[in-house]
């Protein structure tokens, strides 16, 4: 880290953790300077281990973190430079197994310069067996956490850091495929950081040191909580009478006093952690994602007794939705759906981003990717419409045969003032074409389009 001398792991682990106990190492056959026989090897490991005390690059066991138990994997970058052979895939392998015959979540405390050159081939293979247990571990419904430390590079970037759900750096972390002394000599070193893989959307957080076992503990708390029961709505916090006309509600919806999504989930959660970016290079500021916790009780309210569930959340914030948007909150709901974690989403955007630069970025297949993670998320999901419904960009994020609408919303199957357009009226008759599509709160309730009518205390 800029600045800042490298953490070791052990330095890492009492960063992170509140106790730490090691797993045995599994027990491998010995080959001599290795499985290619490179002179010397064995000579630098034993250099390696006197400086370091510890016998290979990972360090592996069980933590608790802000109560919850965890399975820790932590690198130690003094060792070889953290790189990865066959006793660390070895070590990786049976830290996992571990996790998910005991049911507990993954947390990776990264720094790694890649696979061990002096491994040759049997080196890099270790990567694939990492992914496929990282994977096994997916399918079996627990949580990955990374936090990447300095240097977080090469292979192990590309399956334990960025495989991993929820991905947090400490500041000034080098973070990249390409690690320093093999990326081209006039790449921008800027690029190669955390903050940078954070703008990029490559990452969730970055987290100043000090804070870390607080953020993580957070985490581990909200991804470990399955529920069945469906979110309820979020109560209306704007208008409560509903428009007599359909430009009325339209003049509603678009009221910059309007309450927006920041106001509606802070409100409706008494803690909430963000997730950030699609993981393809991109953000949407305009798409809130991540997991609150939600007092425990039908009426959304706040209890006495500091009981609560976790709940995900996808909210737009009335700007024209981005592609990065829509990917994040699919990756969200799919996360959510494997997590067996409710989902609450909120929508208000005029419509989907339709720049030239939104059809370069895949617009509609980041739309189609969002409608069939909602399409086929098996665990609950409810909408509520806070403002502007604009087309098929809003419908995306709207649960089937859970939507709610406030007061002050609408829905439309494009804005009047295209509506009119398409249909080639003037421009005097965009208010009658808003009745005409019957996009009030009260009419979509009786078009069944939505569930009913929230209030400021409860659904009608």
């Amino acid at each position: 880290m800029t600045g800042t001398r490298r953490l070791t792991a052990r330095e890492a682990i009492a960063l992170a953790t509140d106790d730490f106990a090691e797993l045995p190492a599994p027990a491998g056959e010995y080959r001599a300077d290795g499985p290619l026989s490179w002179q010397g090897y064995d000579a630098s490991r034993v250099r390696a281990a006197a400086r370091t005390g510890e016998e290979e690059s990972v360090v592996c066991g069980t933590a608790t973190v802000g109560g919850i138990t965890a399975v820790l994997i932590a690198f130690e970058f003094g060792f070889l430079g953290g790189s990865l052979g066959e006793r660390t895939g070895d070590r990786l392998v049976a830290a996992y197994a571990y996790a998910r015959e005991a049911r507990v979540p993954l947390v990776s405390l990264v720094a790694t310069g890649g696979s061990r050159v002096q491994e040759g081939m049997r080196a890099l293979v270790q990567l694939q067996r990492v992914a496929g247990q990282s994977a096994r571990t997916r399918q079996s419904g627990l949580p990955q956490i990374a936090v990447l430390l300095d240097p977080t590079t090469g292979g192990g970037w590309a399956t334990l850091g960025a495989g991993a759900d929820v991905i947090l750096a400490l500041p000034g972390a080098e973070v990249g495929f390409a690690g320093s002394r093999v990326r081209p000599p006039d790449a921008d070193a800027a690029a190669y950081t955390a903050e940078a893989q954070l703008a990029a959307g490559a990452i969730d957080a970055v987290v100043p040191p000090q804070e870390l076992r607080q953020v993580l503990g957070r985490w581990l708390r909200l991804l470990g909580r399955p529920s069945t029961e469906p979110a309820p709505p979020p109560p209306a916090l704007g208008a409560t009478g509903l428009p007599a006309t359909g430009w009325d509600a339209v003049r509603n919806a678009r009221s910059p006093q309007r309450p927006c999504a920041a106001a509606y989930l802070d409100t409706y959660f008494t803690h909430r952690s963000a997730i950030s970016g699609d993981r393809c290079g991109g953000t949407d500021d305009g798409m809130l994602c991540g997991f609150g916790e939600l007092p425990d009780n039908d009426a959304g309210t706040r209890t006495n007794d500091g009981r609560t569930r976790a709940i995900a959340y996808a909210a737009q914030t009335g700007t024209a939705t981005r592609p990065a948007g829509y990917r994040t909150a699919a990756r969200l709901i799919r996360l959510a759906d494997r997590l067996r974690i409710p989902v609450l989403t909120l929508v208000d955007t005029p419509g989907a981003a339709n720049d030239a630069e939104a059809e370069r970025q895949g617009a509609g297949a980041a739309i189609a990717e969002l409608f069939g993670a909602v399409a086929t998320a098996e665990i609950p999901i409810t909408t509520l419409l806070i403002g502007e419904g604009g087309s098929g960009g809003a419908l995306a994020l709207a649960a089937p045969v859970n939507t709610w609408a406030t007061p002050d919303s609408y829905f439309s199957v494009i804005a009047p003032e295209a509506a009119a357009a398409i249909l080639k009226r003037p421009q005097e008759e965009v208010r009658t074409t808003a009745d005409q599509l019957r996009i009030r709160p009260q009419d979509l309730e009786h078009l069944g389009v939505v569930r009913g009518i929230v209030d400021t205390k409860h659904t009608s």
